[in-house]
């Protein structure tokens, strides 16, 4: 049964039919074919995977990151982090960096990161001179941070597909986080230098105090969501509802910017959004009963465990492994099918399981950056009216930057675990 599902969802994959149908459609073909379970069953695991009070988060940090990006408080970012280092050569790319790491800290998505602050900083860049594709592909690996850095929508679900604290997958994203939009930021540096660009950018930059002032309620934002989180006030989910309240009332009676008729389109894209996220999640968690009730969990467990004689080993394979996975398969139907099976190995082999998550959520949000259906791709190139074949060329290298912390994330455990262990 399992070969079979797994050889109709790849088919339906290259058929390009959606990811959330392939999945269910394929578990519905093993039902069919291979149980005598009933088909109610379809509609109660697709039910029953999503009744889950941690996933109530996935649509409201949706909406407040729509509602961030209509209400002003994405411009307003850039222009703080113009301040910032914007009177460096290529400051302008490295400000395109530390805005995503902030609107991350809020946002919890990598493509409402890549719209809401694309919109902005990619236009600013051609309009400086930087070329198109690479302002693009900045674009697209920055905003990948929209996963990594907290809060995030899939270490919500990682959490809940392996039964691991939210809260400390949250804070343990903060090492990671700054890793990478570190090493990004140094990159860009270094790249504008050597190619002569961005010698302009002081152009145009607004003071550092006139600027925080105009930002200071977006900067107030991350710390009280996620300060929030740490200190017990609110749970995650709670924490989600709190930044829609927030988005809302600043953006419409602080800023002015979203008005009443603005409301509908938001909530009309923020339900879309929503929707597609939850059909994958209900598909994917009934194609993890299956394959967890056929016994495909226990029989990985036990090859790897027979394969792979350390920790070390196993990291790396499971790093290849998700690398190309990411590829093709959505992050969040990814994580909610492949943590179930991976994350006990892991513990298996003495690994922490925040630290696996964060493995885990690092390596396949690369996906979201890498062809052929990396969606922070789609909307980088939408954004920059590119072709995907005109940006690969500048994208490798960030691929390259990026797998690169992935490998300190994997084996220095206290990039993750540092500031967990100091809340915790």
């Amino acid at each position: 049964m399992t070969s079979f599902m797994l050889i109709v969802m790849v088919a339906l994959f290259a058929l390009s039919v959606p990811i959330a149908v392939a999945i269910a459609a394929a578990a519905i073909g093993g039902i069919s074919f291979f149980t005598t379970m009933p088909l109610i069953v379809v509609a109660q695991k697709l039910m029953t995977s999503i009744d889950s009070f941690p996933l109530m988060a996935v649509p409201f940090f949706i909406l407040a990151g729509n509602l961030m990006e209509a209400g002003g408080i994405s411009a307003r970012l850039v222009e703080f982090a113009k301040s910032v280092v914007g009177n460096i050569q290529g400051g302008l790319a490295c400000s395109c960096v530390l805005t995503c790491m902030i609107f991350a800290s809020v946002s919890g998505s990598s493509v409402a990161t890549t719209f809401a602050i694309g919109a902005i900083i990619i236009p600013a860049m051609i309009a400086h001179g930087y070329p198109k594709d690479f302002a693009a592909a900045l674009q697209a690996t920055s905003a990948e941070l929209g996963v990594i850095i907290p809060p995030s929508i899939p270490m919500i679900l990682y959490g809940v597909s392996a039964e691991v604290s939210i809260g400390e997958m949250f804070i343990a994203g903060i090492g990671p986080g700054l890793l990478i939009g570190g090493a990004l930021t140094v990159f860009t540096y270094v790249t504008c230098k050597i190619n002569g660009w961005g010698k302009r950018d002081r152009e145009g930059r607004m003071g550092f105090v006139k600027a925080t002032e105009r930002a200071a309620l977006a900067l107030l934002m991350p710390f009280i969501i996620i300060g929030g989180i740490y200190r017990g006030v609110f749970t995650p989910t709670e924490a989600s509802v709190v930044a829609v309240v927030y988005a809302f009332i600043v953006g419409m009676f602080v800023y002015r910017a979203v008005t009443w008729a603005d409301l509908a389109p938001i909530l009309r894209k923020s339900v879309l959004s929503s929707a597609v996220i939850m059909f994958i999640i209900a598909a994917a968690g009934l194609f993890s009963f299956l394959i967890t009730r056929a016994g495909v969990p226990a029989a990985i467990g036990a090859w790897i465990s027979e394969t792979f004689g350390s920790a070390g080993s196993y990291l790396l394979a499971v790093n290849l492994f998700l690398f190309v996975v990411g590829m093709f398969v959505e992050t969040s139907a990814s994580i909610i099918v492949l943590a179930p099976i991976l994350a006990p190995v892991a513990v298996h082999f003495g690994v922490d399981p925040v630290h696996f998550g964060l493995i885990m959520v690092v390596n396949l949000a690369m996906g979201m950056i890498t062809p052929p259906f990396g969606v922070n791709l789609f909307a980088a190139c939408q954004v920059a009216g590119l072709s995907l074949e005109q940006i690969i060329r500048r994208l490798v290298p960030f691929v390259i930057v990026v797998f690169a912390c992935l490998m300190v994330i994997t084996y220095v455990p206290a990039v993750t675990l540092f500031f967990r262990g100091l809340v915790y």
